[in-house]
């Protein structure tokens, strides 16, 4: 074979194109080292080397990336395109391979050698009626528009090895086809392998036209059905016969659907029953719902699954911020999902307080997943028939709301969420929680029995969701079938970043607000937050900025242009502050601890006040406070009574002095176990007179023995501490494990002490240890001023 050898000539990698001899094809130039080969070919003897690269996403292209074997083509002309590309197109040459890469900046050129198919040109005159033959047996199947003229060009080549390549260029298609064929060195390869591939074109073409031609022929017949099918219906309807004009509906839809044969047979009889009906009958309204409920049903339908985790982070990243605990736990749940191929398993019950998103973050799921999302409250439902339905034999009877839920989807695998979980109740009518036992066992629900159906449906595919604000209000074999996620309430930081990223655009376009119309600076949102609103979830805080957004749209109305909040207008707008937080004292206080509690609507700090007297050994309490707190102040004095020596007590202290412990805001109800270590420090320092140092909290419950045990709602507690200037907390010892899930910004701005007993929490909190002697029964002050 005689080779033609092209010079240090460029080279232009081109992403899934494969350009064959005697073709012309155009195509856009953007990539900078491209648009410089193509000049730079321009301006010499117009040829360039066109190769196609390996991989097409591939932006930066080396030798290494592409296929040595291309075409040498010319550059016949180049159009100017807006922005930095061109259009260039080009006439195919010659098969050519490179042997040498010569340049890769600013752009690749090689040494290349093309191949002389005027050689063979022998073979391709052998051969080239064949190949006509061949092609117009392939245009015979093929219906392919300008396909005929390209063919009548073609049939006008005078070289056979020209008509070769030409015939070739209609032929294959795809470009790894072309790309195999280019690289053939032996010419005889070359020619069997383009007859095999007009030959199986041509088989896929007729196989594909007998296909078509058979569907054709049914689609008429179905045609040709329906027009009679509407000539008897328009006959019927001037006779009046319209409950036949149903019937056929009935059972035209039947034929449409792919439903299960024993479900078929079933709604057959059915229909034809309905048929036999009298008119006016009094089963007839109760079978006519039975029927379109069957015909609704989904049975097969089924929504593919979206497994793309990356997919998923980014759906709940852009619809929640924070929850970071539950949002992992999900992105678990679809990565097993994505492994084993099905979406089930364990039910996932969201627990936490109103307003946190655990209904929103539902839907973000089956976004996420791409399925149908369906929600059912059970708040206050308390009849059986809710969930399982009636009975077809009273008047009335209706499905019960989880057939309802699936006639709804239209799909045997949506999201389908239980609100309110927690909120089922029972009464003479059956219990509503013992029937949903049946629809969340995994091992019952493949044949879900609905009263109303009288026939198994199959519900596990179904991915259920729960929600409650409550654990213990949940039914136990309704728990045990659950996993709990809990939904924790918002500290202040999260809630400033949901008001500004989501609920301040949102009430401005529902207010007709522009960004630029009013602006709410982080302080405002902050103050609005502390001050305004005081609950776990942001509906409250929601509420706040849309009244705030209504009384801007008066001031905008009234001709104001411009609205930047501040602190002052945002009293004149929504009045005087709702809710204040009592900072920490500054200096140390005999008898006084600032305790942390946990409340539905977040931390908050706790002051306990205790007042030693002479008296007879009474305990007063006060404050409103529950039996679990009572008890706890009772063990804090206990665990006093034998540290006596090390306090510097009498023994007979408790006989001679009365204590009155108080927790202010009596009209508050409190209780719980984790004032101990507060209660107690409190007691110690009006007993012996040393004050509790300033800017610190505790919370810890207290044994008889003097030991310390773990607490929860830490996270909000430590918020709380930080919102009202403390410095210092002292924390379970048990807790520290704890402390790792509460955010940086929380943890930084305090000194936590880890403490395990009685004796740990007094020598941190007291400003000083006392020195064995008797008591002396101090002054009955508030403040006492002592050196640091």
């Amino acid at each position: 074979m005689d080779n033609f050898y092209f010079e240090n000539i460029p080279i232009v990698p081109l992403r899934g194109l494969v350009i064959l001899p005697f073709s012309t094809v155009s195509f856009d130039v953007g990539r900078d080292m491209s648009v410089a080969a193509i000049n730079a070919a321009k301006r010499q003897d117009g040829r360039i080397f066109l190769s196609a690269q390996k991989d097409q996403k591939l932006s930066e292209v080396s030798s290494e990336n592409m296929y040595l074997t291309g075409c040498v083509c010319r550059i016949t002309n180049i159009t100017k395109l807006p922005g930095d590309t061109i259009q260039v197109t080009v006439e195919g040459l010659y098969r050519a391979k490179a042997v040498e890469f010569v340049q890769g900046f600013p752009f690749l050129t090689a040494n290349v050698k093309a191949y002389d198919e005027s050689i063979h040109a022998d073979q391709a005159e052998a051969l080239r009626p064949q190949l006509s033959a061949k092609f117009r047996e392939l245009m015979s199947v093929v219906a392919k528009p300008g396909l005929l003229e390209a063919f009548a060009i073609v049939e006008k080549t005078v070289a056979a090895h020209e008509y070769l390549f030409r015939i070739a260029n209609l032929t294959l298609l795809k470009s790894d086809e072309r790309q195999e064929f280019i690289e053939e060195e032996d010419f005889e390869n070359l020619c069997v392998m383009l007859l095999r591939t007009i030959d199986r074109e041509y088989a896929l073409a007729t196989l594909s036209k007998r296909i078509e031609q058979r569907v054709k022929e049914q689609v008429d017949k179905n045609q040709k059905d329906y027009i009679l099918r509407e000539q008897i219906r328009a006959i019927r309807k001037e006779l009046g016969e319209t409950e036949q004009q149903e019937i056929e509906e009935f059972r035209a839809r039947l034929m449409e659907r792919n439903i299960p044969s024993d479900i078929r047979e079933r709604l057959d009889k059915e229909i034809t029953r309905f048929s036999s009906l009298p008119s006016g009958s009094h089963e007839a309204p109760s079978l006519r719902t039975f029927i379109e409920c069957m015909l609704d049903l989904p049975y097969t339908e089924m929504s593919e699954d979206n497994l793309d985790i990356e997919n998923a982070r980014e759906i709940l990243s852009k619809n929640h911020y924070g929850l970071d605990k539950v949002k992992d736990r999900i992105i678990e749940y679809m990565a097993v999902g994505k492994l084993t191929g099905k979406i089930n398993g364990q039910i996932l019950c969201f627990v936490g307080p109103p307003g946190v998103g655990k209904t929103s973050i539902s839907s973000s799921i089956a976004e996420a997943l791409g399925r149908k999302f369906v929600r059912m409250s059970l708040g206050g439902i308390r009849d059986e028939a809710e969930i399982r339905g009636h009975r077809r034999t009273y008047i009335g009877a209706m499905p019960g709301r989880i057939i309802s839920a699936m006639r709804q989807a239209g799909t045997v695998n949506p999201v389908l969420l239980f609100d309110e979980i927690d909120k089922l109740a029972k009464d003479y009518n059956g219990d509503p929680a013992a029937a949903m036992l049946e629809v969340l066992d995994s091992a019952q629900n493949f044949a879900f029995r609905d009263h109303f159906l009288e026939m198994p449906y199959d519900l596990s595919k179904v991915m259920f969701i729960t929600t409650a604000n409550d654990v213990s209000g949940i039914p136990r074999p309704l728990l045990d079938r659950m996993e709990i996620i809990e939904v924790p309430g918002y500290l202040a930081t999260e809630k400033v970043q949901i008001a500004s990223r989501h609920l301040i655009p949102s009430e401005l376009q529902k207010h007709g607000l522009k960004k630029s119309m009013l602006v709410f600076p982080t302080e405002v949102i902050e103050e609005i937050v502390d001050n305004y609103t005081r609950e776990s979830g942001v509906r409250s805080l929601d509420r706040t900025i849309a009244a705030v957004c209504r009384k801007a749209a008066c001031d905008v109305a009234n001709g104001r242009k411009r609205i930047k909040l501040s602190r002052t207008k945002l009293r004149e707008y929504l009045g005087t502050p709702k809710f204040t937080r009592d900072d920490a004292d500054d200096e140390p206080a005999v008898g006084m601890v600032n305790g942390l509690a946990w409340t539905s609507v977040g931390g908050d700090t706790l002051e306990i006040e205790v007042a030693a007297l002479k008296g007879t050994g009474q305990l007063q309490l006060t404050g409103q406070l529950g039996d679990v707190m009572q008890e706890s102040a009772k063990a804090a004095i206990t665990c006093i009574r034998a540290r006596c020596d090390m306090l510097g007590l009498s023994d007979d202290f408790n006989q001679k002095t009365d204590l009155h412990i108080h927790v202010p805001e009596g009209a508050v109800p409190k209780d719980g176990p984790s004032a101990g270590i507060a209660m107690l420090t409190a007691v110690a320092s009006a007993l012996t007179g040393i004050p509790v140092r300033a800017k610190l909290a505790m919370t810890g419950e207290i044994t008889l023995r003097g030991r310390v045990l773990p607490i929860g709602g830490l996270r909000e507690k430590l918020l709380a501490a930080v919102t009202a200037g403390i410095t210092t907390v002292l924390l379970p010892e048990k807790n520290r494990a704890n402390v790792a899930d509460v955010p940086e910004d929380i943890t930084d701005k305090l000194e936590i002490i880890y403490v395990d007993s009685a004796d740990m929490v007094l020598k941190h909190a007291l400003v000083h240890m006392p020195e064995r002697n008797p008591m002396i029964i101090p002054a009955n002050s508030n403040h006492v001023s002592v050196p640091a």
